[in-house]
């Protein structure tokens, strides 16, 4: 899979409030299939399995069966690699922005906004 299917794969799976869900409970640790369905008693256990299905297609998810249990576990790297890529650069540039912007406050002269730009 491509950089740019796996980008996709992951943006559609953290798309859905109900795989959001998905992902916080196993923020504590892993939990079988039936753990996370008596969880989210509103969905029945296909869907809970369809969304755990594209959760592991992105990445997000990693299965161990044991026995005739279902254990899901969470793989965060995903999500970091997300942020490496998407989030950390964009927040940089804010950052260096409202810095910029604060000096020139302090200083009491007008911002330069080519200077206050990070290259």
């Amino acid at each position: 899979m491509s950089t740019e299917d796996q980008d996709d794969a992951l943006f559609k799976a953290l798309g859905h409030r109900v795989r959001r869900q998905l992902l916080d409970r196993l923020k504590a640790g892993p939990q079988t299939t039936g753990g996370l369905c008596d969880a989210l008693p509103q969905l029945d256990r296909c869907t809970v399995m369809q969304h755990l299905r594209v959760l592991e297609t992105a990445g997000l998810v990693v299965v161990e069966r044991r026995g005739r249990e279902r254990w899901n576990h969470l793989d965060a790297l995903p999500i970091q690699a997300l942020q490496d890529r998407w989030i950390g650069p964009y927040a940089a540039h804010a950052a260096a922005m409202l810095a910029g912007l604060k000096r020139a406050a302090e200083d009491g002269q007008p911002q330069d906004r080519d200077k206050a730009l990070p290259d």
